[in-house]
């Protein structure tokens, strides 16, 4: 046979990979582990299953669960030219959890072991897992502005005055800010799913109470645990956000997140106006009453443990409480494994409790709770008196009253939703920036291990605040002198007040986990804490505020006192960065000691 007759390797793999999907044969390659790549085909044996006996959870570091036992993989191309194999040595240590869903098939082939994922839930399950929570933190806010348009109904009712119902508010606040510390402290020891459902527990027995209620202070004790039964939930699910997410991607989860959980803020009231109006106030309570046990159902039936020392990045087997009963029917994914039969929960005490309350004293993270509790409490006493000012200047029912909420809830969804965007825009342009800066490798994201401590995170979150605060400040100076206009143009203010206010409130709680990602529902409740306790003593003052300075000049004042809180912003933006290197180091240096 002439030399260019005779068959080439080359001829062969065309062969082969021609009748790959269209023969028997190339059928039973596939069922064989035959592969063609590269001008090669490929013979992969591996001797056992990926699984728990591959990859060792039980070292645990950052709450990972990072580490791996040895084991042997080999590769083996069938070409006749080239005789090559690629191993995984058994002496060597594999530093990552399971290869998922490795970047290139050739990374396969030559023995690279792509970087484990932060978490392996896909995009849209995130999204459907953000969703699921984001129903549970609806009852926070939703509890408290249905309530609103039936304050007058109340009052009636009871036969007590305004001034006395408004109490409730203040002690729902109230609450709304101590209870997530408590909820919180337990969360991130224990995990979140339980706690979950103890204050959905908690909840559900408050409103049986407010359904029934029989006099004001029946009303008042039984609205103080409804408070603490829902607060709780959206630092639990800012925990679960850090938990599931980076911080690439993590504005855009915040913001939907907030997004849905808004529309308490816009649906509440409207609700609450239509219950109290056709079937008497406590209707509005057995509506909640049903709505959140069909929450809870879904929590149990669908929601997976996340909290990382305990399900690490999605890939430990969930048992107990900690399973969603959905797990229990479904088949589980082959690269599931147990967990360390030495783990045990962290020990829940007083210490952990209050430990939360450390976060205090750290200064970046002092000035952005004061400058957010400020807002909060601004939008509070704006939200709070809408009720009586606007029956005041215009007269309206329960139900109009009702109407008249949609502006400060529709600008809670948009707020929120659109600030995720914008601060994931922000980040991706901080990032770009801090990678042209430092050298790094264009168009590749930055992990943990190439950004360091050295990023900017703050001033990847607070890129935006600027124009926002300007925003706020602008319409709460305005706001209390158009209530002798038309009714259309406090609206649209209160539109434009409630949207920057969320947005801050999205910015600093975004911030406030990136600060801490290991306590994110911590320090998420410490945030909260501030906003609440500062934000009840001005719903509490602000009638009073009204009645002797009039509307126009107590709004103006709240504006200003805003405007003055505007140097901790710029503080944070400056030396927030040193600040928490010092931290950091001081932290580091107690670990070492240890």
């Amino acid at each position: 046979m002439a030399e260019e007759d005779k068959p080439t390797v080359s001829d062969a793999w065309v062969r082969r990979a021609s009748r790959r999907f269209t023969t028997l044969e190339g059928w039973q390659d596939l069922g064989h582990g035959v592969y063609s790549f590269a001008g090669q085909v490929f013979a992969i044996r591996i001797p056992q299953d990926i699984g728990s006996d591959f990859y060792d959870y039980n070292n645990q570091s950052d709450n990972t669960r990072p580490g791996a036992q040895k084991s042997s993989r080999t590769f083996q191309p069938i070409s006749q030219d080239n005789e090559r194999s690629i191993s995984i040595s058994k002496d060597k240590e594999l530093p990552n959890p399971p290869e998922l869903t490795p970047a290139k098939p050739e990374d396969k082939f030559q023995g690279k072991q792509s970087e484990a994922p932060f978490h392996i839930l896909s995009g849209s399950q995130k999204r459907m897992l953000v969703f699921l929570i984001s129903l549970a933190g609806l009852f926070s806010p939703l509890s408290s502005n249905i309530y609103f348009p039936a304050l007058d109904a109340v009052a009636r009712d009871l036969k007590v005055s305004i001034n006395l119902v408004s109490l409730t508010i203040t002690s729902y606040m109230i609450l709304q800010g101590i209870s997530p510390s408590f909820w919180s402290a337990f969360a991130d020891a224990i995990g979140r799913r339980p706690i979950y459902i103890g204050t959905f527990l908690v909840y559900i027995v408050a409103n049986i109470g407010l359904s029934f209620s029989p006099n004001f202070t029946a009303l008042m004790i039984f609205r103080a645990i409804q408070s603490a039964g829902s607060s709780a939930t959206i630092s639990i699910g800012a925990g679960v956000i850090g938990d599931i997410s980076t911080p690439a991607e993590r504005g855009g989860y915040i913001g939907l997140y907030g997004g849905i959980r808004m529309l308490g803020q816009s649906i509440g009231p409207v609700l609450g106006g239509l219950f109290a109006s056709a079937f008497g106030f406590r209707s509005i309570f057995i509506f909640l009453l049903t709505f959140s046990t069909l929450v809870l159902a879904l929590i149990i039936v669908f929601l997976p443990e996340t909290l990382r020392s305990i399900a690490g990045n999605g890939t430990i087997r969930l048992t107990g409480i900690y399973q969603p009963l959905i797990s229990r029917v479904r088949k589980e994914p082959e690269y599931m494994v147990d967990s360390d039969p030495n783990f045990k929960l962290q020990n829940v005490s007083i210490f952990l409790i209050i430990e939360p309350l450390k976060f205090l004293f750290e200064k970046d993270v002092f000035v952005s709770l004061v400058f957010g509790a400020i807002v909060y409490t601004v939008w509070s006493m704006v939200t709070s008196s809408t009720t009586s000012l606007f029956k005041e200047h215009y007269g309206l029912s329960e139900l109009l009253l009702g109407l008249a909420f949609i502006p400060n809830g529709l600008g809670c969804v948009l707020g929120s939703y659109i600030t995720g965007r914008i601060m994931d825009k922000d980040y991706s342009t901080v990032e770009e920036q801090f990678i042209e800066e430092h050298g790094l490798r264009k168009g590749k994201k930055l992990d943990k291990s190439t950004r360091g401590n050295n990023f900017p995170i703050e001033k990847a979150r607070m890129r935006s605040m600027w124009w926002i605060v300007a925003i706020f400040i602008v319409a709460t100076s305005a706001y209390g002198w158009t209530l002798k206009t038309s009714i259309a143009v406090p609206l649209i203010l209160q539109f434009f007040i409630a949207y920057t206010a969320t947005a801050v409130f999205n910015i600093n709680s975004a911030l406030v986990i990136d600060l801490f990602p290991g306590k994110a529902a911590s320090a998420t409740a410490v945030n909260n804490l501030a906003r609440c306790l500062v934000g009840a003593a001005g719903v509490a003052g602000i009638e009073p505020m009204i009645g002797a300075l009039g509307s126009g000049a107590s709004f103006t004042f709240l504006a200003l006192v805003t405007l003055t809180c505007v140097p901790l912003m710029v503080m944070e933006w400056m030396w927030g960065m040193r600040w928490r290197l010092k931290r950091v180091e001081r932290l580091q240096s107690k670990e070492s000691e240890v």
